[in-house]
């Protein structure tokens, strides 16, 4: 039997082996899912012959598409010199050698130095370990407190986990007594009768607070993803960074950007941090440094931060097996090469964008869409039954759970999170792409709406 072509053999063997993530567990091992058996462009495929428009990138990550050849060319070529060795002991290796460098060169001009990971969970497990070896080097070794935001997404280790917002995971595991949370910019879900403006102002000065109540001495950091992604897109409005920008400033505390879903082109510009003018001492990548193709996450560290570690003498007691592993350092290297040797970044905000937000906002007249909201190349619909009184189309987000089932099974890979549909396809799709993107979504949404009475 060719188990590759045979695809109840291999529901059958994922039902009975492979435990997934963020997945309820007895319902997959009743029913199964979905083999993707292959891809290329901006479109993946299963064993059921079913062809599926990726509006979510993979998983936030593959924003060149799945046909980089050059990117699996470099990983090749780098197992065959040199598959593994250790950045231990003294020693690294070419491609981490020069990824760091380029690294350096395209993100904002503090940024001169990294730690590599594998995963952006791991790299904020590694902001915690610097920014308290930080204020340890200063002789302030009482701020370990860190300040993140309710419905955030930093990770699902246990240090990950704790630094982001999301009751659910809380729930499930005892999250690290020093991070304490302030609410999310959330203006659709929270700001009541208030003006956006206003709004943004109100939640940044949670911050601030926050700060008070916990004693700025006792507090080393502020976390955050400059656009929350995993949370459900959610658009700060225009006063929030600045705001969370001058709080900073004025006070001891480090601002981390978490940049795992924003960087790289996604919002606009190279960073979200950019796009929002805000300057962080730390910053948090992955995702898509390889397009995806290789698992890599780091932290890029601030001058203000690497000089004092640079400076403090001592070891710094952390690190990874895989961190700055050859192979995925060359997709790395390999996948910048491809952003900064082609306009890939200014033609999809200049034009792709652009397009793309114009034509998710034709849905602010369908009677289940009360908001969309969007930066750059991701973009967000909360679905309502009221849009008077933002009342939803059913209890525990079925209503979006519907939707994204009806897109999906029209060839739309997009996702739901709480009562919003949430999407972000690669920054290489054509306008034409994306007029399909919006016509099968159409075609969702009509579906939902028929299907709980809504005209």
């Amino acid at each position: 039997m060719d188990i590759k072509a045979d695809t109840a053999a291999l529901r059958q063997l994922d039902r009975a082996h492979h435990l997934h993530p963020f997945t309820d567990l007895q319902d997959y091992a009743e029913h199964g899912g979905r083999i993707v058996n292959r891809a290329e462009h901006i479109y993946i495929h299963d064993t059921d012959g079913n062809k599926m428009l990726d509006g979510m990138s993979g998983l936030w990550c593959c924003n060149l598409g799945y046909s980089q050849h050059s990117i699996a060319e470099a990983v090749y070529r780098q197992l065959r010199e040199l598959p593994y060795y250790n950045n231990f002991f003294k020693c690294s290796n070419q491609p981490a050698v020069e990824l760091a460098k380029a690294l350096a060169e395209v993100t904002p001009a503090q940024f001169k130095h990294v730690f590599f990971t594998n995963s952006g969970s791991e790299a904020n497990d590694t902001n915690i370990r610097l920014v308290h070896r930080y204020f340890d080097l200063l002789g302030k070794p009482e701020k370990k407190l860190f300040i993140s935001r309710k419905n955030a997404y930093h990770g699902s280790t246990i240090a990950a986990g704790s630094l982001g917002g999301m009751a659910p995971m809380h729930k499930q595991a005892i999250g690290l007594t020093y991070v304490h949370h302030i609410n999310q910019p959330h203006w659709f879900e929270n700001g009541g009768d208030l003006g956006e403006a206003e709004y943004g102002l109100q939640v940044a000065r949670e911050l601030e607070a926050k700060i008070e109540e916990l004693g700025e001495d006792k507090v080393a950091a502020f976390i955050a993803e400059p656009v929350q992604g995993a949370g459900g897109v959610i658009i700060p409005p225009q006063t929030y960074w600045p705001e969370i920008q001058r709080i900073c400033d004025e006070r001891d505390i480090l601002l981390i950007a978490d940049e795992v879903i924003c960087g790289f082109g996604r919002t606009g510009k190279w960073f979200g941090s950019e796009t929002y003018g805000i300057k962080p001492q730390l910053m948090t990548f992955a995702k898509a440094i390889t397009n995806g193709y290789m698992p890599l996450g780091g932290v890029m560290v601030g001058d203000q931060v690497a000089d004092v570690l640079l400076s403090g003498g001592g070891e710094f007691t952390h690190g990874l097996t895989y961190s700055g592993h050859p192979a995925a350092c060359a997709a790395g290297l390999a996948t910048l090469e491809i952003l900064r040797g082609s306009d890939i970044i200014e033609t999809a905000a200049e034009q792709i964008a652009p397009h793309f937000q114009r034509r998710l906002r034709e849905f602010e007249g369908h009677p289940i869409v009360g908001q969309v909201r969007g930066q750059g190349m991701f973009a967000a619909l909360e679905l309502v039954a009221n849009k008077a009184s933002r009342e939803r189309l059913a209890p525990e987000s079925r209503g979006a759970v519907f939707c994204r089932d009806r897109a999906n099974s029209n060839g739309l890979m997009v996702r739901q999170t709480g009562d919003a549909m949430i999407m972000a396809p690669p920054l290489v799709c054509s306008t034409d792409e994306i007029d399909i993107l919006i016509e099968k979504l159409g075609i969702a949404l009509d579906e939902t709406a028929s299907h709980f009475g809504v005209k």
